[in-house]
């Protein structure tokens, strides 16, 4: 169901500090947050060796975790440092510690083999603190299998519909995309020329309602999960076969997507823009509207999950824009099928 060996997104960083352990539960494990005395964040199972309680319910002592039960100490590597009433501590008493790295405003963790973890694998999400950008978002939770989710966000032929009176017209589900994929990305292009520019874009870029735009969707996904769309917009250059971006604004929306169960989704996002920085309340109305609009993507993607839970066996139908969500998906199944059967992937290469 998950890729293991990969980072994935856990907290945002002001979620994680020392008065509040955070419990959150990822990729089917219970997983809890704390941040020692000079601020390095870590993340242990959270439960118990003993008997299984979740130490998130307990006391930080000094840079380790009391268990809330018994009182079994933990230091920040997992290794159990104290047994209340005995000298001595039973051997391989210890809970998992996993790899993690504070970047771009969150805190990643890796959910595989510790030994395989290296940060420059971390996907780039430079925006999130790019001194020529601005950005700022939120923790949303969907109620769905994340695959859902990266399906949505790679065909946005949806705005037409789902999002029609914020982010989309009907010229975007009327508007064929392209495709580029290698292994580990895939990337999907659509220009909109010459239509009318959808509210959201009137209110960023201040286009009038009667304006043409020319209007851009990059979209590339990275696995396991992670989503990057660069949009934006400027006034039309009729008759060109691509629009004059520097015309416009350019936008990025930024999107790690971690599983939390089988149907249940921690859904991180960001929208960072490269015009008007100084102004902070421009980045609040894009926050804004991307927030109500991901308000519907949600709704939706939870009323497909019911219906994938009612049992139904009728086979699923593509179109053509689900070309670059069939693609990814794709990639993914191969890469857990190769990660569960390493013996497979070295015959195949």
């Amino acid at each position: 169901m998950f890729l293991r060996n990969a980072w994935y997104v856990g907290a945002w960083g002001t979620e994680v500090g020392r008065q509040n352990l955070l419990r959150r539960t990822l990729l089917n494990e219970p997983v809890m947050f704390w941040r020692q005395e000079d601020g390095t964040p870590v993340a242990l199972a959270d439960k118990c060796a003993h008997r299984h309680a979740p130490l998130s319910a307990g006391q930080l002592v000094g840079d380790a975790i009391e268990c809330p039960y018994h009182g079994l100490t933990y230091d920040a590597s997992g290794a159990c440092i104290r047994v209340p009433g005995q000298s001595t501590v039973p051997p391989n008493c210890r809970v998992h510690s996993y790899p993690v790295v504070e970047r771009y405003q969150w805190i990643w963790v890796w959910m595989g083999d510790p030994a395989l973890a290296n940060p420059d694998d971390i996907e780039d999400f430079h925006w999130m603190d790019h001194p020529e950008w601005r950005a700022k978002g939120e923790l949303m939770h969907l109620k769905a299998n994340y695959k859902l989710l990266v399906e949505n966000l790679l065909d946005l032929s949806h705005l037409s519909f789902i999002h029609k009176t914020t982010l989309g017209t009907n010229a975007v589900a009327e508007t064929p995309m392209q495709f580029d994929r290698s292994d580990r990305h895939v990337t999907v292009t659509r220009w909109i020329m010459d239509s009318p520019a959808p509210p959201f874009f009137q209110k960023a870029g201040g286009f009038t309602p009667e304006e043409h735009v020319d209007r851009w969707q990059h979209i590339t996904w990275t696995p396991p999960a992670f989503v990057r769309l660069d949009i934006g917009s400027a006034r039309a250059n009729t008759g060109a076969v691509d629009g004059d971006r520097s015309q416009g604004f350019t936008m990025r929306n930024l999107n790690a997507i971690t599983p939390e169960t089988e149907k249940t989704t921690h859904y991180f996002w960001a929208q960072a823009h490269d015009f008007r920085i100084d102004e902070p309340w421009i980045t609040d109305l894009l926050v804004q509207n991307i927030h109500e609009a991901f308000l519907e993507d949600l709704w939706i993607i939870g009323l497909q999950q019911e219906n994938v839970d009612s049992g139904t066996t009728l086979p699923r139908i593509d179109i053509n824009h689900d070309g670059g969500g069939l693609q990814a998906i794709r990639n993914l199944d191969r890469m857990i099928a190769e990660e569960n059967n390493p013996a497979v992937a070295q015959a195949a290469e």
